[in-house]
């Protein structure tokens, strides 16, 4: 190794990285890396995903990989799991390495028991039949291991988020011993509210304490500050730094992912409410259990409560896409027929669903074919055919208005980034100029940059005079955007607080169901 070898970190805004990690400095003599890359890159038809891309991953260390939508996280991860070859020249030294991706893998018609034993080798039992007690305190045991305490016999499709995430961590982990071996998380929290990620921590911490090393790769900066103990921040391909995580705050680590500090994001709040727009009464659906809720001409209300409050099936129900069994809405005084989205859409209704991959886009057709999609008949000739000129202009002005990059909508949707794929999808409801957005998990996967562009697009919508229901699980995101928010626990509305009432303390302690102070901690003005 070279010289830097002595420095504690590195922040490199001109140009690559040099290949020697700011980890050296801290990891005891005689002591190797789990993890070693060196001078990695990758292209792709003559582009640079990853260009010289260097550091390490020590034993019982935390490495949390950040960076906006196409900056080589995806890349990293693909060559590290052996998806994707190296260019010439890299270097990769490492012991076995388990993977955990945001799909996590698993089998929801399965149980916890089944999904474990997919990944296990029959050893000497062969092909014989287990005992069932046998494999259910296996089972049992493996996710104790993990901060587990569920029913093993419920099938995956059952059971909260979080613990999906830690039975994927102890399939992960099954006859493999951390000590001197690396797991990576990709995303792991991207679905996960505050109470259920903790939870997560907690196991990713055993794993860590056990003696592997841990590559964490996430969005949620607050999330990486308090669990890392390095970061490395990969911009255009390129490592633009490796720091100790107790010499970085959330604006500095902004300021390295973005390149630059980004503008302030600042909702312009109205006290006055305009005219009623949507109206639901005693909403049923599966999960929830007779919700009302009322929107109004200008407004942005959020929606919060833990996985299986209710909170996801709300903005699904409301525009058809979810079954609802019983209730009514009604959009201007007009009623809207249960499991019937076409006629939502009539009625001025757009929803941006929390699966963008499955539900919000069709990802093998290009950006122009999504944006354009819902919406045809204004690009049509009188002879009722597709004019070609009118669709480029339409997708050229919206591409512009959303920042597209790259700037090619005649690419694939899924060649694009994540943050990319959800202005596409922001677009193409924003130009049927709709009376009433309801989007659910709204910038879930982004990166900060893209996140400020689509803050904007919703505050510019809401300027526009559209009513806005946003499901989320960021508070962060709740607190910036809404002027009331509505908290759902076990089905049903639990609490309504106004703008003045918010604050992340209280959102949290409603969600959960602690008693509320006579005033939030933190109110916002």
């Amino acid at each position: 190794m070279g010289n830097s070898a002595s420095q504690g970190s590195r922040t490199l805004p001109d140009g690559p990285a040099t290949t020697d990690s700011g980890a050296n400095k801290d990891r005891p003599d005689g002591v190797r890396p789990l993890l070693r890359v060196q001078g990695l890159s990758k292209s792709f038809a003559g582009t640079k995903a990853l260009d010289s891309v260097g550091f390490e991953v020590n034993p019982g260390e935390v490495v949390s990989v950040v960076g906006q939508n196409g900056s080589g996280k995806s890349t990293l991860v693909k060559v590290l799991a052996g998806i994707h070859t190296p260019d010439p020249g890299a270097e990769i030294e490492h012991q076995d390495i388990r993977f955990i991706h945001q799909d996590l893998g698993l089998v929801p018609g399965l149980s916890t028991i089944e999904n474990l034993d997919i990944a296990r080798p029959l050893g000497r039992r062969g092909f014989r039949p287990a005992k069932a007690r046998e494999e259910r305190q296996a089972a049992e045991k493996m996710i104790r291991r993990f901060g587990g305490d569920f029913d093993v016999t419920e099938p995956i499709a059952a059971i909260a988020a979080a613990e999906r995430t830690i039975v994927a961590i102890a399939r992960a982990m099954s006859d493999w011993s951390p000590t001197g071996n690396v797991l990576v998380l990709d995303e792991p929290t991207a679905a996960l509210g505050a109470a259920e990620a903790d939870l997560l921590f907690d196991a990713v911490r055993r794993v860590a304490a056990e003696g592997a090393g841990v590559v964490f790769i996430s969005h949620h900066l607050d999330e990486v500050l308090g669990l890392s103990d390095r970061v490395v921040a990969l911009r255009d391909g390129k490592l633009v730094a490796d720091v100790p995580a107790d010499e970085v705050d959330h604006d500095r680590l902004v300021a390295l992912i973005a390149g630059s500090e980004l503008a302030e994001f600042r909702m312009e709040h109205a006290d006055e409410r305009g005219r009623l727009t949507l109206q639901a009464r005693g909403l049923v659906t599966d999960v929830l259990r007779g919700v009302d809720l009322d929107l109004h001409e200008g407004e942005i209300v959020g929606v919060c409560g833990l996985l299986g409050s209710g909170r996801e099936h709300v903005a699904g129900a409301l525009f058809g896409a979810i079954d609802r069994h019983a209730g009514s809405v009604t959009v201007a005084e007009r009623a809207l027929k249960a499991g019937d989205p076409a006629r939502s859409i009539r009625h001025g209704l757009a929803y941006v669903p929390a699966d963008r991959l499955r539900q919000g886009a069709v990802m093998t057709m290009t950006a122009t074919e999504n944006l354009t999609l819902p919406w045809l008949r204004p690009l049509r000739s009188g002879l009722g055919r597709l004019n070609r000129a009118a669709e480029r202009g339409e997708t050229r002005a919206w591409t512009d208005r959303v920042a597209l990059r790259p700037p090619q909508p005649d690419r694939p949707l899924g060649l694009f980034s994540g943050g990319n794929q959800q202005k596409v999808v922001m677009a193409k409801w924003l130009r049927m100029a709709p009376a009433v957005l309801l989007l659910d998990e709204p910038t879930q996967g982004v990166d900060v940059a893209a996140k400020a562009a689509i803050h904007e697009l919703i505050a510019e919508a809401r300027a526009a005079g559209t009513s806005v229901l946003v499901s989320s699980t960021d508070t962060g995101e709740i607190l910036d955007l809404c002027d009331r928010v509505l908290i759902l626990r076990e089905g049903k509305v639990s609490a309504e607080l106004g703008r003045h009432e918010l604050s992340e303390v209280r959102l949290i302690s409603e969600s959960i169901g602690l008693p509320a102070t006579s005033a939030p901690s933190d109110p916002l003005d």
